[in-house]
């Protein structure tokens, strides 16, 4: 499926607001000059404006505590930048703009207690798909050493989630985040990267083919302008967005210290839905989503469909509660059950010595037993009722 013709279409929710030349350049040269997760830069934005906040950033002086972000300001020229990324295929996206995805602004109401997250200035964005798309998705996420049977486990649940429309975002890394991206592929679904570099960028080396084929066919996306490289805080800062941009968060496999529950804890700070695939108890891959379930924290799902029915709108994709195997005695009246009981399995009984043992009269064990041969359960002979073999 390619989303090479699909438009940009805005939000029916709220029409978009104007976004000025300034604002927009402002925003590119906080993108460039700003670490990814600056909560402070972004509570500044939300509250003056990007073109504001900017000239408050850029008046910093020698010797003050923004003098180094001052200075990289400075350097940044917002529209060369913008023009170059043009020129690669590259859009910046914004606040206001159609494609703009609106559950990031809520990140600026999940700011941790030391200031970090916060709503990006702006998103990179290379590959034709609008992130309108992205409205319903799902994130699936986990360890980048991932076992055999985190794999299986995330390519059925990406395979039923594309199936059904669902799109499906990942970070684009080894492990769950590659084969999240490529059981939807193969299942004819829609799915996007978000990276902890920029777009133009690709990391790991081993994803080339998959990046490629993401960012000419469907989206890569990041806060980190063309160019910029992947370090630790990033991957974390990445972590938010994915969560963000998201309904929900699949955590197939997780170690204890692990980005896919750094994910998680975002996309619980958001309200979003948690969802986690147990493991066994003896895999190391696993430990981090047990125990994070064991703290009562996040939706055991075993399979898509329960994914589905979590992040569905009410009364869509209900799951049947599962069962074990249907057996015949299963559908037995209250009464057939007691009489059945006391069949004998290899010498045949007297009816009178059924009714006994059961406690009912001799009538109502009558009609039961004649009702449970109809159901072939038992079976008479000459010398009294018995039990059909394996019944």
């Amino acid at each position: 499926m390619s989303a090479a013709n699909r438009p940009c279409e805005p939000s029916p929710a709220e029409p978009p607001r104007l976004v000025t030349e300034a604002e927009r350049l402002a925003r590119v040269a906080l993108s460039c000059a700003v670490e990814p997760g600056d909560g402070t830069t972004s509570s500044l934005v939300g509250q003056l404006g990007a073109e504001r906040a900017l000239q408050r950033s850029l008046s910093a002086t020698e010797g003050e505590p923004g003098e180094m972000l001052a200075a990289r300001l400075r350097a940044v020229d917002a529209a060369r930048q913008l023009d170059q990324a043009a020129r690669c295929g590259i859009r910046f996206l914004v606040p206001g703009d159609p494609e703009w995805p609106p559950g990031l602004d809520q990140l600026d109401d999940a700011i941790t207690d030391d200031g970090f997250g916060g709503t990006p200035p702006g998103l990179w964005v290379k590959g034709p798909m609008p992130l309108t798309e992205l409205a319903t998705s799902v994130a699936v996420v986990g360890s980048r050493a991932a076992s055999v049977y985190g794999v299986e486990m995330t390519r059925a649940v990406c395979a039923h989630l594309a199936l059904a429309g669902v799109p499906v975002v990942s970070g684009g890394a080894l492990g769950i985040d590659v084969e999240a991206h490529g059981a939807t592929l193969s299942a004819d679904g829609v799915t996007a990267a978000v990276l902890a570099c920029g777009v133009d960028r690709v990391y790991p080396a081993q994803n080339r083919r998959l990046l490629h084929h993401l960012a000419s066919e469907f989206a890569v996306v990041s806060e980190q302008p063309p160019g910029s490289a992947p370090t630790r805080p990033r991957f974390l800062a990445r972590n938010r967005l994915i969560a963000a941009l998201t309904s929900g968060t699949v955590v197939v496999e997780a170690a204890l210290r692990s980005g896919a529950l750094n994910t998680a804890g975002w996309a619980e700070s958001l309200n979003r839905h948690v969802m986690c695939v147990p493991g066994p108890v003896t895999s190391y891959t696993s430990r981090g989503v047990n125990n994070f379930l064991r703290e009562g924290r996040g939706t055991v799902v075993t399979h898509g469909a329960e994914v589905l029915e979590l992040v569905g709108a009410a009364g869509e994709h209900l799951v049947d509660p599962p069962r074990g195997e249907t057996r015949p005695r299963d559908d037995l009246t209250s009464v057939e059950a007691k009489v059945v009981e006391w069949v004998p399995v290899s010498e045949p009984a007297q009816v009178e010595s059924i009714a006994r043992l059961s406690g009912l009269h001799l009538r109502t064990t009558e009609g039961a037993l004649r009702r449970l041969r109809s159901k072939k359960l038992v079976q008479l002979s000459d010398e009294g009722w018995r039990l059909v073999p394996d019944a």
